[in-house]
């Protein structure tokens, strides 16, 4: 998951590329920075569009791991209600 910062440095990358494809002029200096950074090689460039840590809601209070949205009602995870 990337935080705002990473995210930005991440997406200001695309279209960046010199050699290859038409994908790896868009997005392969995309992914290699991802990979930098997270440590993952991800070879999807749309998948990191969806590793934004603020598109998702708060951490669950019972296994840590972060709701779907902002407005979970129920983990998705471990399926325990949240929130008050």
């Amino acid at each position: 998951m990337l935080d705002e910062d990473e995210y930005r440095q991440v997406i200001s990358l695309r279209g960046t590329g010199a050699d290859g494809t038409l994908e790896e002029k868009i997005f392969g200096p995309v992914l290699k920075e991802y990979e930098r950074i997270t440590g993952f090689s991800e070879k999807n460039p749309n998948a990191i569009f969806h590793h934004r840590i603020s598109d998702f809601g708060a951490p669950c209070e019972f296994c840590g791991k972060p709701l779907r949205t902002a407005w979970d009602k129920v983990c998705g995870e471990c399926k325990k209600p949240v929130g008050g």
